[in-house]
C-alpha cells in the first residue's frame, strides 16, 4: 500500500493482498447490514453487493470531492472469477442433463433466446438515446441474464476491448436492479397464472423445499470410490480445489487456442475443460465429485470475486447514465414478463412444471439463479413441490446459459 499526492488529490493504491481483506471485511459488513435492515433480506440482497455498495459509494464521494482516488490490485480478483467459472463448468454432467428431458432443451433455447432479445432492446434503446449500443448490452444479456458473475467478468472486458467508460459499475448496478426487480415481480406473477388460468397444483406439502442451492445430483466430492471411511471436511475441499486449480490451468491453455480464433473472456477455456473433465469423472466412476467441497470452493470463489467488483466500482462514471439506464431496465422488466408468459408458460404448455419454469426463469433472466430458486421455492411451499422444474431452472441457470450467453454477449458486442 502506498499513498502520493498527485495533481491535488492523494493517490491509494492497494495491493493484491490488502484488496483481498478488504473484501472480507466489506462482505462481512454487508451481512451485518442486512441483519439490521429487514428489507435487504427479504428481497435477498446478496451481501457482496450491500458492503461492496457501502464502500464503493464512500470512495465515490472522496474522489468527487477531489479528495482521495483509490486504485485496487485486480489480480487475486481475475484468480477467483476463473475459480467461480470453473466451478460451474463441473456442473455440467451430462448424465443429469438428460433427466431434463426434452423439456429441458426446449427451456434451454427459449431462454437463448431471450438472452438475445435483451440485447436487442438494449442496444436498441441505448442507440435512440443517443448512448453507445455496448451500454445496451451490459444493461441486457450481460446483467440480466448473467447477474453479478457475468457483470463483473464481461464489465472489465467491454472496459479494455471496446472502452466503455463505467461498463463493470453500469453492468453491476444493473444486475442488482434486476435481482430486486425479479424477487418483487416474479411470485405475483406466478400467482397470477396460477389463478389465471386455474392451474392444477400438488396438495401443499408439510415440508418446504431443500435448501436454495444446486441439487444434490448436480454435486461431486473427488473421493476414492474404495476409501474406507468418510474424509473430513479439510480433505474433500483440497481434493476439489486440486480438481478446479488443474482445469483453470488446463482452461488457461484452451483460452488461448480459442483466442486466436474468437475473442472470448478468459474463463470460458476452464469451463469447458472442466466439463470435460466431470463428464470423464462419471464415466469412469473412479471418483465422486462432492458437493460439499465443490461447493465450498464456487462460494467463497464468487463471495470474494464479486465483493472485490463491487468495492473498486467507480459510481461516479453514472451520473450521466442515471435516467437512461433505468429506462432500458425498465423496459427489460416488461420483456422479461411478457416473454416467461407468451414464450415459456404459454408455449410449452399451460401447467404446474410452467408456471415454475416460469417464474425460475424470471429470476436468472434478470440476475440471480439463486432468486428464480427463491421464488419456485416460496409458490412450492403454498402450492406444492415440482422436482423437474427445479433441477431444470438450477442446470440451465447455474451452467448451460452461461455458456451460451457468453457466446451471444461477445459476437453481439462485435456487431
Amino acid at each position: 500500500m502506498d499513498l502520493a499526492l498527485e495533481n491535488g488529490i492523494w493517490v491509494l493504491n492497494i495491493n493484491m493482498i490488502q484488496s483481498l481483506a478488504l473484501a472480507v471485511v466489506t462482505y462481512y459488513l454487508g451481512v451485518w447490514v442486512k441483519s439490521k435492515v429487514a428489507i435487504l433480506e427479504r428481497l435477498s440482497m446478496p451481501s457482496p453487493v450491500v458492503g461492496g455498495m457501502i464502500l464503493a459509494i464512500i470512495l465515490s464521494l472522496l474522489q468527487g470531492l477531489g479528495i482521495l482516488l483509490v486504485h485496487f490490485d485486480s489480480t487475486l480478483q481475475t484468480l477467483l472469477m476463473l475459480a467461480f467459472f470453473t466451478t460451474i463448468g463441473m456442473m455440467a454432467s451430462i448424465k443429469v442433463v438428460k433427466q431434463g428431458g426434452r423439456l429441458l432443451v426446449g427451456f434451454l433455447i427459449a431462454v437463448s433466446v431471450l438472452a438475445v432479445l435483451q440485447n436487442v432492446l438494449g442496444m436498441s434503446l441505448a442507440s435512440f438515446m443517443g448512448l453507445d449500443k455496448h451500454y445496451g448490452i451490459l444493461t441486457g444479456a450481460v446483467s440480466m441474464m448473467g447477474g453479478l458473475g457475468t457483470s463483473a467478468a464481461f464489465g472489465p472486458y467491454f472496459e479494455q476491448t471496446y472502452g466503455i467508460t463505467g461498463a463493470t459499475a453500469v453492468a453491476i448496478t444493473s444486475a442488482t436492479f434486476g435481482m430486486a426487480a425479479a424477487l418483487i415481480l416474479g411470485g405475483p406473477f406466478g400467482e397470477w397464472l396460477i389463478r389465471r388460468y386455474k392451474i392444477h397444483t400438488p396438495q401443499p406439502v408439510a415440508e418446504p423445499e431443500p435448501p436454495l442451492h444446486i441439487p444434490s445430483d448436480l454435486e461431486a466430492d473427488i473421493v476414492d470410490e474404495k476409501a474406507g471411511q468418510k474424509p473430513s471436511f479439510t480433505d474433500e475441499l483440497m481434493k476439489a480445489g486440486g480438481v478446479v486449480a488443474i482445469c483453470m490451468a488446463l482452461g488457461g491453455i484452451v483460452s488461448d487456442y480459442l483466442g486466436e480464433i474468437i475473442t472470448l473472456p478468459a474463463y470460458i477455456g476452464s469451463m469447458i475443460v472442466a466439463a470435460i473433465v466431470r463428464n470423464i469423472i462419471d464415466c469412469t466412476k473412479s471418483v465422486r465429485i462432492d458437493g460439499v467441497g465443490l461447493n465450498a470452493v464456487a462460494d467463497i470463489s464468487l463471495v470474494l470475486f464479486v465483493t472485490m467488483a463491487v468495492n473498486s466500482l467507480k459510481l461516479a462514471e453514472l451520473v450521466n447514465l442515471a435516467i437512461p439506464m433505468l429506462v432500458i431496465l425498465l423496459a427489460q422488466a416488461v420483456l422479461v414478463l411478457v416473454f416467461s408468459w407468451f414464450f415459456i408458460f404459454l408455449l410449452f404448455g399451460k401447467n404446474y412444471d410452467t408456471v415454475m419454469l416460469s417464474v425460475g426463469g424470471i429470476g436468472f433472466s434478470m440476475g440471480s439463479t439463486a432468486n428464480g430458486l427463491a421464488v419456485m421455492q416460496a409458490l412450492a411451499e403454498k402450492y406444492g413441490s415440482n422436482a423437474r422444474a427445479w433441477l431444470i431452472v438450477s442446470l440451465v441457470g447455474a451452467f448451460l446459459i452461461d455458456l451460451i450467453n457468453a457466446v451471444i454477449i461477445t459476437y453481439m458486442g462485435t456487431l
